[in-house]
């Protein structure tokens, strides 16, 4: 019978060089990779929370305008008479009094309590044909500027 050699010793006993599992400047590393990475994860996140804010912004001055033409629509007989016309940018609800100036002050109230509380409306009515703008300051929003204005106009 054949007897085997006997293995030699660099066999029996790695040397010092040999790859025996993972060092810690590897784990090192990966961290630090997976921080870089949550970091840009959060970093995006928060510029979606600005850009939803401004979204939202936009979306409930759109509806407030509709609904300032609504109130507009019921009182024919003030748009006529010029009763809505602002005459510029309404920052501070009027007092109210008539019925226009009652729907005006609700629609400024409710641009400062939804959209922002330094948000501004006017409203100019000529023939029929009114335009409602509404200006707001948006600078959260990414690449916003810091005054926003929609005008929208409609036929009455």
């Amino acid at each position: 019978m054949k007897t085997l050699p006997a293995p030699s010793p660099s066999r029996r006993h790695p040397g010092r060089h040999a790859q025996r599992g993972v060092s810690l400047v590897e784990v090192l590393v990966s961290v630090l990779i997976v921080t870089i990475g949550l970091l840009g994860a959060v970093a995006l996140q928060a510029n979606a929370l600005r850009n939803n804010q401004g979204s939202f912004e936009r979306t409930q001055t759109s509806i407030l305008t509709q609904g300032i033409f609504d109130a507009m629509r019921a009182n024919l007989a003030g748009v006529t008479a010029n009763s809505y016309n602002t005459g510029g940018m309404v920052c501070v609800a009027p007092a109210a009094g008539t019925l226009a100036t009652s729907d005006i002050a609700r629609w400024v109230n409710n641009l400062h309590a939804q959209i922002n509380p330094g948000a501004c409306g006017s409203i100019r009515c000529a023939g029929g044909v009114c335009t409602v703008s509404v200006q707001w300051d948006d600078s959260r929003a990414t690449g916003g500027s810091d005054a926003q204005t929609i005008s929208v106009r409609a036929q009455l």
